[in-house]
């Protein structure tokens, strides 16, 4: 096994989806997706739009240290997180950064509001939405399918010229005694 087969192999697993592909339950996987990034970009260039205000009212609220550079982090988390995501390219690592900018959210929240579901929704709405990608990845009609087939035809056609490779090695060996 050469250096490259276990790296391909993780990449393959990230960016691979988990279900069986079902194109009509796909394409609905692709809309879902698509949707939850577009929408999900304003809410980075609101945060950009005035990074002082957003970091007094929320980061400084729930008592994060250095504010308006967790508020950068935010904002810059959804403003390429979300695009990724919209088109399924590095999608399990933009859904986490996503997730986690909709916890804190949520956090804050439930701070300013407590369990207060009209409060609460619009980010419970996009954190299930990440999360499921989070686990499931960004399904079949996606760069990362493309991208994951393509490492695993990869990885096959290495792993078959491989058995030829030693038995040549094996036939040299042989031919020498």
């Amino acid at each position: 096994m050469n250096t490259a087969q276990p790296l391909t192999s993780l990449a393959t697993a990230v960016l691979r989806p988990n279900l069986v592909p079902n194109y009509w339950s796909q394409a609905a996987w692709t809309v879902l997706r698509v949707v939850a990034g577009v929408v999900m970009i304003h809410n980075g260039l609101d945060k950009l739009a005035n990074i002082e205000s957003f970091a007094q009212a929320y980061v400084e609220v729930i008592g994060l240290p250095f504010p308006i550079f967790f508020s950068y982090v935010a904002a810059y988390t959804e403003l390429i997180g979300a695009p990724l995501l919209a088109l399924g390219f590095l999608t399990r690592p933009a859904a986490a950064g996503l997730f986690g900018t909709m916890l804190v959210a949520m956090y804050h929240h439930v701070l300013v509001a407590g369990l207060s579901i009209p409060y609460l929704e619009l980010s419970m709405l996009y954190s299930a939405c990440f999360l499921f990608f989070l686990v499931n990845g960004a399904g079949l009609f996606s760069i990362d399918a493309l991208l994951g087939g393509w490492l695993n035809a990869a990885t096959a056609n290495s792993s078959a010229a491989s058995p030829s490779s030693v038995s040549k090695t094996e036939e040299a060996k042989v031919s020498a005694k």
